[in-house]
């Protein structure tokens, strides 16, 4: 690959990363819901995802699905059905929110997390994530030359995978940083019900999402 391909998909899967979706309202949701620990474990399950994605852009599945108006429509509805079941999951977490909260403490009310569990939501979180699907969808390939082979596409992703690491990390320390300010029950329940409308908007951003190819 060429330098400047190199460099253009370091720039675009960076500002990806970092521009605001439903990787960062999972990690900011679990962290003030289950402390730090729960946080980390949603971003491996982000690195399971981006493999996924990369696989599909690889053997050509995610054109497969681009082309076909059925399987594109599968994949809008499954997306935007969990966005939106977890942003409601969400609002319910906030209003049962009512005892105070010490760091990493779970507040009464909110279902206990497990580290699988964790995981699980972070990998599906960023499986179905709208933002890297169609980037893996339309904008991965450009990247690709003709006569790439398989390995260049996965150093490519795990290029991308480890910018995710590093920004998440970064984030989750941030929280943990000023998680002094959120202690009040009346903030812990605007950041959730916060997070919880953005995952449903994102869902329904999704869901009436046109195909790519559509003129």
């Amino acid at each position: 690959m060429e330098l400047t391909s190199i460099i253009g998909f370091v720039v675009m899967a960076t500002l990806l990363v970092i521009s605001p979706g439903p990787n960062g309202l999972l990690v900011t949701k679990t962290y003030y819901a289950a402390g730090r620990s729960m946080a980390m474990a949603n971003i491996v399950g982000f690195i399971g995802a981006f493999y996924v994605h990369g696989t599909l852009a690889v053997f050509g599945i995610s054109m497969l699905i681009v082309q076909s108006a059925v399987a594109y429509q599968i994949f809008k509805i499954c997306g935007a059905a969990y966005l939106v079941w977890l942003g409601l999951r969400a609002l319910i977490d906030a209003w049962r929110d009512d005892a105070p909260l010490s760091e990493g403490s779970v507040p009464k009310g909110t279902k206990a997390y497990s580290l699988r569990l964790a995981v699980m939501e972070g990998f599906l979180t960023n499986a179905l994530n709208p933002k890297v699907s169609i980037f893996y969808l339309a904008a991965f390939p450009q990247f690709l030359p003709f006569e790439s082979s398989a390995t260049t596409a996965y150093l490519l992703v795990s290029t991308h995978m480890l910018i995710n690491v590093v920004w998440f990390s970064l984030m989750v320390l941030l929280l943990s940083r000023i998680n002094f300010g959120v202690t009040a029950q009346w903030l812990r329940r605007s950041l959730k019900s916060v997070t919880g409308l953005f995952f449903i908007v994102f869902g329904i951003k999704l869901l009436v999402l046109k195909p790519i190819n559509n003129d």
